[in-house]
């Protein structure tokens, strides 16, 4: 039995000792480390495993890479020859494991590229919106730059709105963020925690993602001689 089973049952040690099954009684031979006999959604439940050799209807074999179509012939033609009576069938682990985190998989990457998607559009709605306030703005920033503001005053000038749009919308997305986030994480007995550093890490990287984007627009407008500002319209 696994360790908790031993757990379960309150057992100081387990010499001499057995538990009933059904009606036959069996002795408890040793303890075996816990281990996942199922997926990770669960917590490792009490487990023991009995030996019957006239029960056997399946066996666990591991068997080396480079040898595999030999070696699922030997096992086929030992397994005919012993259980006869049983069709040959087989499967690998790694189909299995495949099979019962395929769903989580498909989620996650269907979660990122929807995110590289939404990422990529603000990215050009942040773009349309800087050069939509620098054509607004086009004699302000002449005007300035006449009476001496330098190209980093205007590009600050101009940044300073998106920035601060940014910071409100972080304000307002980490409550949310955070609670889904732990509903979430809630199914799942094995979880990661995340702490300030992942919320620290995403305004960050909005910030870099908002002045790459605006930056050019911004640039480009700051640049331009004052002249030809002031002749606008």
């Amino acid at each position: 039995m696994n360790e908790e089973m031993v757990k379960l049952m309150e057992l100081e040690s387990v010499d001499g000792a057995s538990i009933r099954y059904y009606s036959e009684e069996i002795k408890i031979i040793g303890v075996m480390k816990n281990f996942h006999f199922k997926p990770l959604f669960n917590l490792i439940e009490p487990l023991f495993l009995r030996l019957d050799p006239e029960r056997v209807r399946s066996v666990l074999i591991r068997i080396h890479p480079e040898n595999i179509s030999s070696s699922l012939a030997f096992i086929e033609k030992t397994w005919k020859r012993i259980i006869p009576m049983f069709p040959f069938e087989f499967n690998f682990l790694e189909e299995a494991v495949d099979r019962t985190y395929r769903n989580i998989e498909r989620t996650g990457k269907l979660i990122n590229n929807f995110t590289i998607l939404a990422v990529f559009i603000a990215c050009l709605g942040l773009f349309g919106l800087a050069s939509f306030m620098a054509e607004q703005r086009t004699k302000e920033i002449g005007i300035r730059k006449v009476i001496g503001a330098s190209v980093s005053n205007i590009i600050l000038l101009l940044m300073k709105e998106f920035i601060k749009y940014v910071l409100i919308a972080n304000i307002v997305a980490w409550p949310i963020a955070y609670y889904f986030m732990n509903r979430w994480l809630e199914n799942f007995p094995y979880r990661s925690k995340f702490g300030l550093d992942i919320f620290i890490f995403s305004v960050t990287l909005t910030f870099v993602l908002v002045l790459l984007t605006v930056s050019y627009q911004s640039i480009k407008v700051a640049i331009a001689n004052p002249v030809d500002s002031l002749r606008y319209e």
